[in-house]
């Protein structure tokens, strides 16, 4: 097997910037070698990272962004929003979600990401057919970004509620449909930098029984399995008139929950909830900046790491594409809510790992690809770090990995690997 090498003035191992090491890259973008070295760096003024995983996205709404910000009624909330994004629903066909789809992943790639979950629930053209599917598929082709399309399933407008006009572009049809589907794309991607996974869209979106049987046969199939769970108060409400319980307590009732689950948002789920939930091995991804963006609320993060939570992250709307900020506000939103700092600290008191690791390692289980950290046999996705960006200079080494997360913006990610290549 053919080698190439990396030789970073810092690499980022097991938790910490070291200096010396040789990252061997095999001809099939993984990595080969991690090894010290002696000999003087190929990239003198650069830092080293697992590319950032952007566990959660909704491609198409980064055409929202600024839209929907003028506030006329007195009362504004994600509800109000969610009229704007069945606006652009109505508007989109094939040539505009290919290029918006295509400039979200562009903006990922500058904010240094290197795999995306697309959460993917806006199917249909106006054929009918599932025609935007692949267009999501080809979008990160031309970006180079590696993608789970994470293929939503969506019958309901709300809790035995039937679907609305816009919400005709998103409707999985039946479980057979979803499916035949599913097995047609899966003669598309190429499972290297193109993967699939499944959704159950929301409580709202999928009676439990469906959810249940879904969820079974991508247990069958070993796929991965996302949902959106207790971003809205309102949610929980109904969900507790319709079925005794909160949308977690249906999960946990329903189904056979592992490490291969994600739970996105989380932003009111009860503390007991939480532990039950956690403690089936299930992970949990935030969007911080959508989460603010929309006013949903903050997640319980010191109590979900406390009790042995996994968390990731995502970039949801895409109202703004930023990794870093993603983990800044991960971590200062909760020095709000608390009114304390260092709120995703672990047992060393460090708050970089914990939320370095939110945008690597755990993206990367969350979406069941070999990424997130930089050692052999793991996929070759790295970020690479500008050491001589203006808002890292002065900063002492040992508080570089804080500086970046806290202090930095997109100016300092240099540029990104996948599989080894720029």
């Amino acid at each position: 097997m053919s080698q190439e090498s990396i030789r970073a003035a810092l690499t980022w191992i097991d938790g910490d910037f070291r200096r010396g090491i040789e990252v061997g890259i095999g001809d099939d973008g993984r990595i080969a070698s991690v090894s010290e070295t002696s000999e003087p760096p190929t990239h003198d003024r650069i830092a080293l990272l697992p590319g950032f995983v952007n566990a959660h996205s909704h491609a198409f709404q980064r055409a929202l962004r600024g839209r929907g910000e003028r506030f006329e009624r007195p009362a504004e909330n994600f509800w109000s929003w969610r009229e704007a994004m069945y606006e652009l629903v109505e508007e989109m066909d094939r040539d505009s979600m290919k290029r918006i789809a295509v400039q979200a992943y562009r903006e990922m790639r500058r904010a240094g990401m290197t795999t995306v979950g697309e959460f993917h629930y806006l199917h249909h053209d106006s054929r009918g057919d599932w025609g935007f599917d692949e267009v999501m598929l080809e979008a990160a082709a031309e970006v180079g970004l590696r993608i789970v399309l994470l293929n939503a399933f969506y019958v309901s407008g709300g809790i035995d509620e039937p679907l609305g006009p816009a919400q005709q572009r998103f409707d999985g049809r039946s479980l057979e449909a979803y499916w035949a589907n599913m097995d047609r794309l899966q003669t598309t991607v190429d499972g290297d930098r193109q993967r699939l996974g499944v959704v159950a869209h929301s409580i709202r979106a999928v009676p439990p029984n469906l959810v249940a049987d879904l969820h079974e046969e991508s247990r069958v199939r070993s796929l991965v399995f996302h949902m959106h769970v207790e971003e809205q108060l309102a949610e929980i409400e109904a969900c507790r008139e319709a079925y005794g319980t909160t949308p977690t307590g249906v999960l946990l009732e329903h189904l056979h929950l592992d490490d291969r689950f994600t739970a996105v948002h989380d932003t009111h789920t009860d503390p007991a909830d939480m532990a039950r939930y956690l403690a089936t091995g299930a992970r949990v991804c935030l969007c911080p900046l959508t989460e603010a963006n929309l006013g949903d609320g903050l997640a319980d993060v010191p109590g979900i790491l406390a009790a042995g939570g996994r968390i990731c992250l995502g970039s949801d709307s895409n109202a703004r594409i930023s990794m870093l900020e993603e983990m800044r506000l991960m971590e200062y939103g909760q020095r709000l809510r608390g009114q304390q700092r260092g709120a995703c600290r672990d047992a060393h008191g460090r708050i970089d790992r914990v939320l370095l690791d939110a945008a690597t390692i755990n993206g990367a289980e969350s979406l069941g690809v070999a990424a997130g950290r930089i050692e052999i046999g793991r996929l070759a996705d790295f970020v690479l770090v500008d050491l001589d960006a203006p808002t890292l200079q002065d900063c002492r080494e040992e508080d570089l990995a804080s500086a970046l997360v806290l202090g930095a913006a997109e100016e300092a990610i240099a540029g990104t690997l996948i599989a080894g290549r720029p």
